[in-house]
């Protein structure tokens, strides 16, 4: 837990020192535009604490800081749906799916945890639209409904269970995994504006580019293996292999959410550009990563 402590301290800091040039920019340059730098501060800083909460605290107070970002990243992706009034009673429906599926991690009945959203929830969350509501946009209301819970609750809660699974380890591999996403997002970020010249998805999202990859893969892969010792168990095969599985993993994320925002968004350019200054942008990788990194480790490890 020492590292754990040592790990957030050092990124306060580093958000302390970005916050502070940013700051001092501000002043001396005035008019120059900042507020795409402004909007990721303010969203690393409310990351950070609820990720202090999920590592410093006990498994419960974590459990619950996670479902409340699971709730809100749900809302923020119903937001980008054109629904109709026929569609409320599914998105309720799919409200209360969250409290459950954190109970399944709360009694850590594995099992249930796993099936839950993918099975169940995909076969009853048709009926509270069917029942004489019509068939009027039927297919695009209940997949888009479930392919936000697959992302934003399914994904997102696996990050609730490593504390469950893994008393001893799990605030560490939280940690490992969320510092390692997004440095992986703004390596990304950054390499795309500055090298990037090949785009992947231009009309979705401009800033992923083949170079960003490259430069985040390489990146991403080097820190992991330096401080894997420091926050996990791991061998130092699977630290080397845990930072290319969540660059990759975070990679094709913020693509899937990219795209998926652009598709639902078509014609309504004032909302995608909200949605981007959104929590939703920042956890996208996250909703890849988590599932990705849990399942891999859970298989190989016994700790777990």
């Amino acid at each position: 837990m020492d590292s754990s402590y040592y790990t957030l301290l050092l990124i306060f800091i580093i958000l302390s020192v970005i916050h502070l040039v940013y700051y001092v920019l501000g002043k001396v340059k005035p008019l120059k535009d900042y507020s795409a730098i402004s909007i990721r501060i303010k969203t690393w800083w409310g990351m950070f604490f609820i990720f202090c909460l999920a590592t410093l605290f006990n498994p419960v107070v974590s459990l619950l800081s996670l479902m409340v970002l699971t709730f809100f990243a749900l809302k923020e992706y119903f937001t980008m749906i054109r629904s109709r009034k026929a569609d409320r009673r599914i998105y309720l429906w799919a409200y209360l799916s969250i409290p459950v599926q954190f109970y399944w991690i709360y009694i850590e009945w594995y099992g249930m945890f796993i099936i839950f959203i993918p099975i169940y929830v995909f076969l009853f969350l048709p009926l509270p639209r069917i029942i004489n509501k019509g068939t009027v946009g039927f297919l695009r209301s209940v997949s888009s409904t479930q392919w936000g819970l697959m992302l934003m609750v399914f994904g997102l809660s696996h990050l609730a269970y490593f504390q469950f699974a893994t008393p001893q380890y799990g605030a560490g591999l939280v940690l490992f995994l969320v510092v390692l996403t997004q440095l992986n997002d703004v390596v990304h970020h950054l390499a795309s504006i500055i090298l990037g010249k090949h785009k992947v998805v231009p009309t979705a999202n401009p800033y992923l580019t083949w170079e960003g990859f490259l430069c985040a893969f390489i990146i991403t892969t080097a820190v992991s293996y330096l401080i894997y010792p420091y926050l996990t168990p791991l061998t130092p095969t699977f630290g080397l292999v845990s930072g290319m599985l969540i660059s990759l993993s975070g990679y094709l994320g913020s693509l899937t959410v990219s795209v998926l925002r652009r598709d639902l968004l078509i014609g309504a350019d004032d909302k995608f550009e909200a949605l981007n200054k959104s929590y939703l942008s920042r956890v996208d990788s996250l909703a890849y990563t988590s599932p990705v990194f849990f399942h891999v480790i859970r298989y190989y490890f016994d700790f777990m």
